[in-house]
């Protein structure tokens, strides 16, 4: 974190609560923000904290993802409170140059769009696969009818199916490259090489031993979690679907994702970049079908 302030630099931080009846999130520029809010979860039990590393104000959903992710982990700490661990991510594993071309084609339906109306349609869609429709809605300060109109106008244009969580993770990075590039975080690469799709970029050494270790980590569980994850994200993240397939209880589906976290560090029952990031890490793997983008 930052040794002194700038208002220009936040970090986030979400506060789950039972006395609260749900997650507060807490965005703020100043350090002792966090040092107050742990000693919240001192004083009430059955409190915990994740906070987030420094980000800009323009990704004030990364910073969330972040304190999420983090979240998760505080639950099996004996100070119930954690701090978002920069960590490898799978988009950074992939070629630079093939990863841009294709978030291009992937985003190009919008370019015929109206500049105002482009720049509304992703602000929202960005919201709307980090949050549910109607914690989008009081961000942005619309109603939650016209955050599901602006999604499934996207939709409708990429032509995919954001009730298919492969889908939606696959939208997501092409929505969070754009947003790297617009902060300046990707460097330029010497050379131009032919264009890659999904299935290419996924299909690197780096992302698949990526993908493999990250996965490999369920495999000694013999409950045989692993399977239960692969196929409750096949069922659209549903329990009672992916139950049906299984042969077993619903909330048996449940229990296996919720063991999941601690061991892959990531939030899985919310949706958002951790959960998108297990998305990908199964489609580099192999584990899952990749879902169809009709401008790759």
């Amino acid at each position: 974190m930052a040794e002194c302030l700038d208002t220009t630099q936040e970090e986030a931080l979400v506060v789950r609560c039972p006395a609260m009846d749900g997650h507060v999130i807490v965005v703020s520029p100043r350090e002792r923000t966090a040092s107050d809010l742990r000693s919240l979860v001192g004083r009430h039990p059955g409190t915990f904290l994740g906070g987030s590393v420094w980000q800009s104000l323009a990704r004030t959903a990364t910073a969330y993802g972040q304190a999420v992710s983090a979240l998760a982990v505080a639950r099996f700490r004996a100070d119930k409170t954690a701090v978002y661990a920069e960590r490898t991510h799978p988009e950074r594993l992939m070629e630079p140059a093939a990863l841009r071309g294709w978030a291009a084609r992937v985003l190009r339906p919008l370019d015929t769009l109206a500049h105002h109306t482009r720049a509304e349609l992703l602000a929202t869609t960005r919201l709307g696969l980090e949050f549910t429709a109607v914690n989008t809605a009081k961000i942005l300060g619309v109603s939650r009818n016209t955050v599901r109109a602006r999604m499934e106008r996207v939709e409708t244009m990429l032509g995919v199916d954001f009730d298919d969580v492969t889908a939606r993770a696959v939208v997501h990075l092409a929505l969070h490259t754009q947003i790297n590039l617009l902060d300046g975080q990707t460097g330029n690469d010497p050379g131009t090489r032919a264009p890659a799709g999904l299935t290419g970029l996924l299909a690197g050494d780096a992302v698949r031993a990526w993908a493999h270790e990250l996965l490999g980590r369920l495999d000694h569980d013999p409950r045989r979690v692993r399977r239960t994850l692969r196929t409750w994200i096949a069922a659209g993240g549903n329990a009672e679907r992916a139950a049906q397939t299984l042969g077993v209880h619903a909330q048996t589906v449940r229990e296996h994702v919720r063991s999941a976290e601690p061991v892959l560090e990531r939030q899985l029952l919310a949706t958002g970049t951790d959960l998108y990031e297990v998305v990908l890490a199964h489609l580099a793997a192999g584990d899952l079908e990749p879902p169809v983008l009709p401008e790759e």
